[in-house]
């Protein structure tokens, strides 16, 4: 089976600690974030996990636990954007993190590795001419460490329109113009471009539009073909295979105006207080009135099948 633990927050940057003392344990626990007192307990044994899945604006803090990791398959979504402290205010400077994706990328092989661009938009200094400026740069310093890169532009989410209400959403003509640039740059630097829900608008141009996060994906990284059950992806335009995360909404520290996971700065500094590196949960801890459910888990590997 596959662990998720970005789709909520990011484990990496802000609680590797936490997810190493998980990983000695065997075991971890996640609320549901619809019914609170419903917890789901999965193990943690590379005899049932066939990979985890981490997406992280900074990989650094887990570096030191990749030990741990050795027996599990990876796949590690690293996002860089253009954007500065004024947009990503605890997010680390640009240089440091493409750094450790090539550290990350030399630790577990370039096929397990994926830079996301994204969310893209138009805002102030953030032009067409500086994103095309910035993503080249990027790509140059990253070339030979991913062979994708994943973009999308802005949706204009609740949370988005509270936090951002500057920020517009990028016209048609835009998408396609940066698009088309994006993905002739990254094909010089060896890269294939995936839109992240953006429909096939940029298929003419050579992006892959059959998502990101797909099954296909993570087989290329552990290099093994997986029987998976059937699953639809997160919304309806998403092609991606997502399930079982770990995370928990309102609890990334990065303050990303743009955050499609966090409600309020208020709300993540509340739950931030309660973490507890040693509990199971990611914040607070286990409660008498909760109700445990132990998940369903089994390798998905096909011993029959393989990719070499």
């Amino acid at each position: 089976m596959i662990i998720q633990t970005g789709l909520r927050t990011d484990i990496p940057a802000f609680y590797a600690q936490w997810f190493a003392n998980r990983l000695k344990a065997g075991e971890v626990c996640v609320r549901n974030p619809y019914n609170p007192q419903q917890v789901t307990r999965y193990r943690l044994s590379p005899e049932v996990v066939d990979l985890i899945g981490f997406c992280t604006k900074n990989p650094r803090p887990m570096l030191r636990y990749m030990e741990l990791l050795k027996p599990y398959g990876q796949y590690w979504f690293v996002t860089i954007t253009p954007y500065g402290k004024e947009i990503e205010p605890q997010v680390p400077p640009k240089e440091q993190v493409i750094g450790d994706v090539r550290r990350l990328s030399k630790l577990v092989g370039c096929d397990c590795v994926g830079w996301r661009y994204d969310p893209i938009f138009l805002f102030g200094e953030y032009t067409v001419e500086r994103h095309l400026a910035e993503f080249e740069s990027m790509a140059a310093a990253l070339e030979g460490s991913t062979k994708v890169c994943v973009i999308s532009f802005i949706d204009l989410y609740a949370k988005v329109r509270r936090n951002f209400p500057e920020v517009r959403s990028v016209g048609r003509a835009e998408r396609l113009f940066l698009g088309s640039e994006l993905i002739r740059i990254a094909g010089n630097y060896g890269m294939t471009v995936k839109t992240c829900a953006e429909g096939r608008e940029l298929e003419p141009y050579g992006a892959d539009c059959g998502g990101c996060m797909t099954v296909q994906t993570y087989e290329r990284a552990i290099g093994a073909k997986l029987d998976v059950p059937k699953r639809k992806g997160a919304r309806e335009e998403c092609a991606c295979y997502l399930a079982n995360d770990i995370g928990q909404y309102d609890t990334c520290g990065h303050f990303c105006r743009y955050c499609y996971a966090n409600s309020d700065a208020a709300a993540v500094r509340r739950n931030l207080r309660q973490h507890d590196p040693d509990s199971p949960l990611l914040i607070g801890e286990l409660r008498a009135e909760d109700q445990i459910h132990e998940a369903e888990q089994k390798s998905w590997i096909d011993g029959q099948l393989s990719l070499f």
